[in-house]
């Protein structure tokens, strides 16, 4: 069919075609810097603070696209940690981290999993992480099933925040997303995968556990590094915890 037919019988029915918005990469995995085993479909988890799970996305405005740094705790869904910047530098994600560290105050252990970007990858954030004694954990390429919690938080953001309104400036948009996370996200919206609880409510009623929980991670043949992460890994206090109660039994 003629592209005039189809402009014609649209003009008809009275039908406008939407071009799609332009689409901003917030991934640059084309470097040369180390990329880290993907640690995070090899972990159990029973607790918080032993996975956190790092992305980036971007937010347009009326003149500019921004992009927000994101951190969560990969057991309770909790958003732990973010920035917002008109710049995909390092500075982006170094500020959420910062964040998350200075409110969760982690033990050594936790795994920080995040895509191969050249921001996770870069050498600052990765002493960052080393000097808060965390393990680096990277996705494969075209795997972001072990960053769901994170996809689904951004998906939630844009379309529960992002696409119903519109912000006229970089401040604007920084107040609203914080009213997002804190007053919303984390204390009010209820997770199916957390038994229909929010956030804080989950990690509330977990706490009542024994204090002294670690999270496992399977055995594997670590091929691509002849068990060096193997090694680290028993280096940071990682442990093999009796069985847990279960966290709802409370």
């Amino acid at each position: 069919m003629n592209h005039k037919r189809v402009v014609r019988i649209m003009r008809e029915d009275n039908l406008l075609a939407l071009q799609p918005k332009c689409f901003r990469v917030t991934t640059n995995s084309s470097h040369k810097l180390e990329i880290y085993l993907n640690l995070a479909a090899r972990i159990k988890l029973t607790g918080i603070n032993q996975l956190w799970v790092a992305d980036i996305t971007y937010i347009r405005l009326k003149a500019e696209f921004v992009y927000l740094a994101v951190i969560l705790d990969g057991f309770s869904r909790k958003v732990v940690g973010w920035a917002l910047d008109r710049t995909l530098a390092v500075r982006l994600t170094i500020g959420a981290l910062q964040q998350a560290i200075e409110r969760r105050q982690p033990q050594p252990g936790l795994v920080h999993h995040s895509d191969r970007g050249f921001q996770y990858a870069h050498a600052e954030y990765i002493a960052m992480i080393e000097n808060h004694r965390m393990i680096p954990s990277m996705s494969r390429p075209a795997n972001p099933f072990d960053n769901a919690s994170c996809e689904s938080f951004i998906k939630t953001l844009k379309r529960e925040e992002i696409y119903a309104n519109k912000y006229d400036d970089l401040d604007q948009l920084r107040v609203n997303i914080e009213e997002f996370i804190d007053e919303y996200y984390n204390r009010q919206r209820l997770h199916s995968a957390l038994g229909y609880r929010s956030p804080e409510e989950f990690e509330r009623t977990v706490e009542c556990q024994a204090e002294s929980r670690s999270a496992t991670i399977e055995a594997f043949v670590n091929k691509e590094n002849d068990g060096k992460i193997s090694k680290g890994l028993l280096g940071t206090g990682t442990q093999m915890p009796s069985p847990s109660p279960d966290p709802f039994s409370c």
